[in-house]
């Protein structure tokens, strides 16, 4: 089923002829029953406001970014999109559908994660029926289709990827917004494609681990933050301590041999690293 325009007549000139023709109608009988005329006049008449009635109930109304779907007996006709009032046959039947740009913001929906654990997971889709022949045909309900097939297909994302970024280069659900994203919208319009719509954007409106394991998983986050912090101090401080003893060696203010070398850097490797301030001690004796 694909979409193809059909021709309308503007309403106004055409609602104005049937007015001309019902009051002609009238005009008839009213003459017809002043002066007692026969059948002719009277059959004439009626046949004339018959013609004017049935020529009203082709009338229909298109508003803007809307189409009217048109079929004869259960065959489809055509699609029109001129706004305004507008004339067709009026054994057509119509049907109507918005072509404005809507969102849908799903529940929150819980699913397994790739690496099994329960999150809790939204999206907005912000879609627009571009077909609206095959939204009307292909499809019972074109918005209940929508929004149960934005919901399989989040359920089908999440379980793609971990919450967490575990490896350098992977691809995580909290990580990596966009590409998430591109892949939900590619999910979206591939399943929504055979219904006549377009999907403009799929975002990510709420993320969470599911309640039950969402302390041990807050733990584990602060663990690695601590662990990831520690690394970068651990680093930090070497280098200052190889930076030390390079300097005190091009220098030469102060021979070191190795023990004291040892000394020194556990001594510095403890101020640096340490999570609290430490209290010095000064040797006011010899150095050795």
């Amino acid at each position: 089923m694909k979409e193809k325009a059909l021709g309308s007549l503007p309403g106004i000139p055409t609602l104005l002829g049937a007015i001309v023709l019902m009051l002609a109608g009238a005009g008839a009988l009213v003459l017809a029953a002043a002066h007692g005329a026969g059948g002719l006049s009277a059959i004439a008449g009626i046949v004339l406001v018959a013609l004017g009635i049935f020529t009203v109930t082709g009338l229909y109304m298109v508003q803007p970014n809307q189409a009217a779907v048109l079929s004869l007996f259960g065959k489809y006709t055509g699609t029109v999109k001129d706004n305004g009032l507008r004339w067709n046959n009026p054994f057509f039947s119509k049907k109507k559908v918005s072509q404005r740009v809507r969102n849908f913001e799903s529940g929150k929906l819980k699913v397994n994660e790739l690496d099994g654990s329960p999150i809790e997971i939204a999206a907005v889709i912000v879609w627009q029926v571009v077909d609206a022949s095959e939204a009307v045909y292909n499809v019972d309900d074109y918005e209940s289709f929508v929004h149960i097939q934005s919901e399989s297909a989040l359920r089908a994302m999440a379980t793609s990827y971990p919450y967490d970024q575990h490896e350098e280069g992977q691809l995580a659900l909290r990580s990596h917004a966009s590409e998430i994203s591109q892949h939900l919208k590619d999910e979206l319009a591939e399943r929504l494609a055979d219904a006549g719509v377009q999907v403009l954007d799929a975002r990510i409106s709420h993320l969470a681990y599911a309640p039950e394991i969402a302390q041990a998983m807050l733990q584990r986050q602060q663990a690695n933050a601590v662990i990831a912090a520690r690394q970068r101090i651990v680093a930090g401080a070497v280098g200052m301590v190889e930076m030390a003893l390079a300097e005190l060696q091009r220098s030469g203010v102060v021979e070191l041999d190795e023990e004291r070398k040892a000394q020194m850097v556990g001594n510095l490797l403890t101020v640096l690293c340490s999570d609290r301030g430490t209290q010095p001690v000064v040797n006011t004796g010899s150095l050795y």
